[in-house]
């Protein structure tokens, strides 16, 4: 048997161990993917600070079912809301500051009445509509202590704080359903929220909106007042996105 030298000896088997070293890390299990966002219930609720309004109770984050609103008003699709290959399902109709009894609207405020196209640009995902976005801030917005800015940096927090039930979206509508289930969905897809703090809305036996009632911090919270103005249909339609 031929003896390496000792220096040789010891390169050849630290050589050894490294290639060791990287067929293990080759072999190791790839780690599992992030759950997508809104899919994982258990995980802990983490919220960031928002600007706070005043002059109000509460408010009303308003989700509009699209397909049902552009079957009324737009079934042709000119519009970017209504437009085939948009594919929105619920989308912001507005969020709405309350008092426990009635709503203000169109209030005095130092603030443009028109919405800058920059800004309207920011909320196009979850508002589709650039003539929605300046109505929403003139009738609502206008009352909520808020600037324009922060009023729809609001908006989007909200939206983004409520967990749309992917069995409601996922399957694109176009079934028969108990306003009562899509409420029991909501509840269970977020934690805090309660069948006195959520109303769900209808129209001409079509699923119309889903309105969620939040403190000024975004928590959720009972309001006896909008829960009351809930659809009373046994079923109702939920139209399909086209």
């Amino acid at each position: 048997m031929i003896r390496l030298p000792s220096s040789i000896a010891a390169r050849s088997a630290w050589l050894l161990l490294a290639g060791l070293a990287m067929l293990a890390g080759c072999s190791e299990e790839k780690p599992a993917e992030k759950p997508k966002a809104g899919t994982d219930r258990a995980a802990p609720e983490k919220r960031t600070q928002v600007p706070l309004g005043k002059g109000f109770d509460f408010y009303v984050l308003s989700l509009s079912w699209s397909p049902t609103w552009c079957a009324e008003n737009d079934s042709s699709g000119r519009t970017q809301q209504c437009r085939r290959g948009e594919d929105n399902g619920f989308i912001v109709h507005g969020l709405w500051p309350q008092n426990e009894r009635g709503y203000p609207e169109y209030c005095s405020t130092r603030e443009s009445d028109r919405v800058p196209e920059s800004l309207g640009r920011t909320v196009l995902d979850i508002i589709p509509s650039m003539g929605l976005i300046g109505h929403q801030w003139r009738k609502h917005g206008s009352c909520s202590g808020l600037g324009q800015k922060d009023y729809f940096a609001v908006t989007r927090a909200a939206f983004e704080r409520v967990r749309i039930p992917a069995e409601l979206e996922e399957q694109h509508g176009g079934r028969r359903l108990a306003p009562e289930a899509v409420e029991k969905a909501f509840i269970a897809a977020n934690s805090g929220l309660s069948a006195g703090g959520i109303a769900v809305t209808c129209a001409d036996g079509q699923l119309e909106e889903v309105r969620i009632c939040m403190n000024a911090d975004l928590s959720f919270r009972p309001c006896p007042a909008v829960d009351r103005a809930a659809c009373r249909a046994k079923t109702i339609e939920q139209p399909p996105i086209r």
